[in-house]
């Protein structure tokens, strides 16, 4: 009779955290020539290991020495779905045995080779001394077949087994990008409406982010959100309400005729709209959300869909993504800078000040208020600028300090490019308009700078996170098999 085996896939909850395999790597040879190495390249794999942060689940594969153990372990690794492999070359070892791990597993690589010792005690140098800080020993025999494979040249950690900080940094860096790839296979975001006013770079296919990122593009409906508008509570709104007024700020107008300080009514349909958002986001289980939905006039469909606004910078700071104008692709830009924990903002280009040599940077509608600078300010807009409805608008700037910029475009050939850039957020006062604005500075100048970035075509929304990040952002597109280019490495 044969054996079936039936899964049960409504019992199977994935996994939050990201997926982090390590492996060691030595050359069985040595362990009858060298007694005691064995164990002590076990005690050198349980410290690298040690190292990964608390928000990855690890798998141990242990130390493997050799081509058949190398076979026997693809299996187990292919089976844990891993998102990354550590590699840790705790002494020499032979390419068989990396040739096979490498020619089937289609995960990220990185390749660590920390020796115990900052340098050999020459005057009581001994071959087992040099074998328990061969670490780097085999690391070109493994890129260099990894090249004869065909596949990606592996990343390497290059360091010392104790106190390197940049060893902890990359270790670290890493363990985020694995985080990005875990969270683009599972994402499920929610699609409403059509692109804004025929702005044709927002336009997608949403096959192409199955392919390319492994999430899902759900198409959503408008009325979702009409109907959990329509059952939530008073005691909801009333306790939304108290939540908005505590965490922004809401001042007197200054100078742009258009805004008012907050009135009552609106709100009241920001925090009823917010808690209508959340039901939606939470029974529809999506990663994030991008819309655009003009509605009819006076239409309770209208008056909902342009009052998000509030809702969604609430849910963005709680690392759930939204982004305005039916754009996918930065909703995806974001999405990778929030699993990053740098904060991802939804901009684009405002005016330049050719005095100051910057530019603002910023958009109407939802933004990331956990990365603002100070107190994030709520105002009443009489209208909505090139948008149906009125209502809340935030204002607010980033965080004083480095700044990276990544839009995501569609290419001629089907695929996304990422165009990456880093700045800096310099303190000066914004225009009071409702909106996000954060003065960028960027090298060489900011003429060059604009020239530099329009030329590999971005669309021109992006995505704004805190610090400087451009090297881990190349490092995921290349691992998605995408183009990447840093574009503030130009002069």
């Amino acid at each position: 009779m044969r054996n079936v085996i039936k899964i049960d896939y409504a019992s199977q909850a994935a996994s939050k955290n990201p997926r982090v395999g390590v492996v060691g790597v030595g050359h069985h040879t040595y362990w009858g020539q060298f007694p005691g190495l064995l164990d002590e390249m076990y005690k050198k794999l349980d410290i690298f290991v040690e190292k990964l942060p608390d928000y990855v689940d690890v798998f141990d594969f242990g130390l493997i020495d050799d081509a058949e153990k190398a076979y026997k372990a693809v299996n187990t690794m292919t089976t844990a779905n891993l998102d990354l492999l550590f590699c840790d070359m705790v002494t020499y070892a032979t390419s068989g045995t990396f040739a096979v791990i490498m020619r089937n597993l289609n995960i990220p690589i990185v390749l660590v080779a920390l020796q115990p010792l900052q340098g050999l005690d020459y005057t009581k140098a001994s071959t087992f001394m040099q074998l328990m800080n061969d670490d780097v020993c085999s690391l070109p025999e493994f890129t260099g077949v990894a090249m004869r494979l065909g596949k990606p040249i592996p990343e390497t950690i290059i360091g010392t087994l104790h106190d390197d900080p940049e060893v902890e940094a990359q270790i670290n860096e890493y363990c985020r990008i694995a985080k990005v790839l875990h969270g683009l296979k599972h994402a499920h975001f929610g699609h409403i409406g059509h692109s804004l006013n025929a702005m044709l770079d927002m336009h997608f296919d949403p096959t192409m982010f199955t392919t390319f990122f492994g999430c899902h593009i759900k198409a959503c409906e408008a009325n979702e959100i009409v109907k959990e508008y329509n059952d939530v509570t008073a005691e909801e709104i009333e306790k939304a309400q108290k939540q908005i007024l505590a965490f922004f700020d809401t001042p007197d107008p200054v100078s742009d005729p258009i805004s008012m300080k907050l009135r009552d009514e609106d709100l009241y349909v920001a925090a009823r709209v917010y808690i209508a958002l959340e039901h939606f986001i939470t029974k529809s289980r999506l990663s994030g959300l991008a819309y655009y939905y003009d509605g009819s006039v006076d239409s309770l469909e209208r008056q909902i869909m342009s009052n998000l606004i509030v809702g969604n910078s609430l849910l963005t700071a709680r690392n759930i993504p939204m982004c305005g104008e039916s754009d996918v692709k930065t909703l995806i830009a974001l999405f990778i800078m929030d699993r990053m924990g740098i904060g991802g903002s939804f901009a684009e280009l405002h005016p330049v000040d050719f005095e100051g040599e910057f530019i603002l940077v910023g958009h109407d509608g939802p933004h990331n208020i956990s990365i603002a600078e100070g107190k994030p300010v709520i105002r009443s807009l009489k209208k909505y600028h090139g948008k149906p409805g009125s209502g809340a608008g935030v204002e607010f700037k980033i965080k004083t300090g480095p700044i990276t910029m990544l839009s995501i475009n569609s290419t001629y050939d089907g695929k996304f490019k990422f165009v990456i850039a880093e700045g800096e957020s310099v303190d000066g006062p914004i225009p009071p308009t409702g909106n996000t604005n954060t003065r960028g500075k960027f090298k060489p100048d900011i003429r060059t700078f604009l020239t530099n970035w329009v030329k590999e075509g971005p669309t021109h929304h992006f995505s704004l996170g805190i610090g400087h990040h451009a090297r881990t952002l190349k490092k995921i597109a290349n691992y998605l098999g995408l183009e990447a280019v840093i574009v503030t490495d130009k002069q």
